[in-house]
């Protein structure tokens, strides 16, 4: 099978299922430094997981993002709310047209490698609080990207109308090993358990039925 997609991976639990779930497609993975409390964290989880599945990794610096961007993703620990993941509590942490930066990216390396799709495990969860994971937002840069490449490179987001119980029970199926990914905000040595994101994790593995790998600080099942 030819390996035509490029996928942008933080090393969270829903590009690293998505990474699973095409790794016969894929031909590179982009992670993405740009500040954030756990990208740290996220990259060695991208790396592992690019290194089991035997496939290219490049991380890509970002600097920019954290020295000219407001978010509470950029500004340590303290600065990130604790609580549900709704749009009221995590708003503070949306990085301003994040995935907007990081599939243009993609896009050009698609294009320079000769590949044809860029990947992205946005999900149905994000819609509320993160404008560049709504569909119109995807549907939109699709076209963007289609109309600016000589090949016409488009987006692939199949978990757009999906939610994390799903990603959870399709990572489950592929063989990821949810230990080896990391999603909490604050960028702990552990997971903190209180986060947003934190929660939204232990939620999405009671729902699917799925023991939880993960070791909280403060949070034990």
């Amino acid at each position: 099978m030819e390996k035509e997609y490029v996928i942008v991976l933080s090393g969270g639990m829903d590009s690293t299922t998505l990474l699973h779930d095409y790794k016969d497609k894929i031909a590179l993975a982009l992670t993405f430094d740009y500040g954030s409390n756990h990208n740290a964290r996220e990259i060695d989880c991208a790396r592992i997981n690019c290194q089991r599945l035997g496939i290219e990794h490049i991380v890509i610096p970002l600097d920019f993002m954290h020295q000219y961007f407001h978010s509470s993703l950029l500004e340590g620990a303290d600065a990130i709310p604790e609580g549900n993941y709704d749009d009221a509590n995590m708003r503070s942490t949306v990085v301003p047209f994040r995935n907007g930066i990081m599939l243009a990216v993609a896009c050009g390396m698609a294009e320079s490698r000769g590949l044809a799709k860029v990947l992205i495990a946005n999900h149905s969860g994000d819609h509320a609080i993160y404008p560049d994971c709504r569909p119109q937002f995807i549907a939109a840069m699709s076209s963007a990207m289609q109309a600016g490449t000589y090949d016409g490179i488009t987006i692939l987001a199949p978990y757009t109308d999906k939610d994390k119980t799903y990603i959870a029970r399709r990572g489950a199926e592929t063989g990821v090993d949810f230990s080896q990914t990391y999603s909490c905000y604050k960028g702990g040595e552990k997971h903190c358990g209180r986060c947003g994101t934190c929660v939204e994790r232990r939620e999405a593995f009671r729902l699917a039925g799925i023991k939880d790998p993960t070791i909280y600080e403060d949070y034990e099942e």
